[in-house]
């Protein structure tokens, strides 16, 4: 990894249930560090301490969203109530945050766990941002997350992609488990990547990166597989959201498991788009998804209790 080109910036790299946390250490004359994402919930205590440590003193001058998923903006009120610093957000949600409207916003659709927070500014779409001596563009990039946004530092070649690229993916299309349009967002974002100068990729999930071109490939592959068969993108995302469920609770009975998923709406609503063959009931097809998870080894089954692994 370049040296130079994340100079001054330090990635506390989560894993999955929490997105990654850049903090951009503030440049001389600027009135504190940024934090971009602020992980879920449950890693909220441990996401303050690991801020405050890679502070090293400075103060915490603001937190932005990338988009509001519950991995990505769970710690903002601990972050809020422990540093004081405001928190800045792409605009298509903010009226659904600051009425804290749950059919708008996508916690009870996934039966994710959320802290309320109130956002203080806006990321918009083709302004820029300063922070750590360098100028962050914000692009829009939906697909993923119709709202969503990257930042670019064009001078140094960084990228913070969140979910619109990992160095194998990207993450599950919302819109298109919703009932909405979503694929060709997501190849639009990965062009408009590729256009750009990039020497260094820091996604929401997983490592940094500087092979851009080789995601780049992976990644147009797979939205080309998902346009090609949007059934086989809902099984998956099915199985993301059921494993991202476990991740939250741990471990739980298969029978409370099963009942969470065929009242979650979103999965739900799988369900009644495209329904698996040979399968009479919602619990019989979750039982099919618990059982393929079970034999990938992303889950565990202990008798009748599912536990993450």
């Amino acid at each position: 990894m370049p040296d130079l080109v994340l100079d001054h910036l330090t990635v506390l790299e989560r894993g999955w249930l929490s997105s990654n946390n850049l903090l951009i250490h503030a440049a001389r004359g600027e009135p504190g560090a940024v934090l971009v994402d602020s992980g879920h919930v449950n890693h909220a205590p441990q996401t303050v301490a690991l801020v405050r440590e890679a502070l090293r003193g400075q103060p915490l001058a603001q937190v932005l969203n990338t988009h509001l998923h519950s991995d990505h903006c769970g710690g903002n009120a601990s972050l809020q109530r422990a540093f004081g610093a405001p928190v800045a957000i792409p605009p298509g949600l903010a009226e659904a945050v600051t009425a804290w409207d749950d059919a708008a916003l996508s916690y009870a659709a996934t039966g994710q766990r959320m802290e309320r927070f109130s956002p203080q500014g806006l990321l918009q779409p083709g302004e820029a941002l300063e922070a750590g001596g360098r100028c962050w563009e914000v692009l829009a990039a939906p697909g993923h997350d119709p709202h969503s946004v990257m930042l670019f530092d064009r001078a140094h070649g960084v990228l913070v992609s969140a979910d619109a690229l990992w160095e194998h993916g990207f993450g599950v299309v919302f819109p298109e488990i919703d009932g909405e349009p979503g694929f060709d967002d997501v190849a639009m974002v990965l062009e408009t990547i590729a256009a750009l100068p990039v020497q260094v990729v820091i996604p929401g999930h997983g490592r940094p990166f500087t092979d851009v071109s080789a995601a780049l490939d992976r990644a147009f592959a797979r939205i080309r597989g998902f346009q090609q068969d949007p059934a086989r993108h809902a099984r998956h995302a099915v199985k993301v959201l059921v494993k991202y469920h476990l991740m939250e609770e741990r471990e739980q009975p298969l029978a409370a498991l099963l009942d969470w998923a065929a009242t979650t709406p979103l999965l739900r609503g799988v369900w009644e788009r495209w329904p698996p063959p040979g399968r009479a009931t919602p619990h019989d097809w979750l039982q099919d998804v618990v059982a393929d998870l079970v034999n990938g080894g992303a889950l565990a089954r202990d008798g009748e209790r599912i536990r993450d692994v």
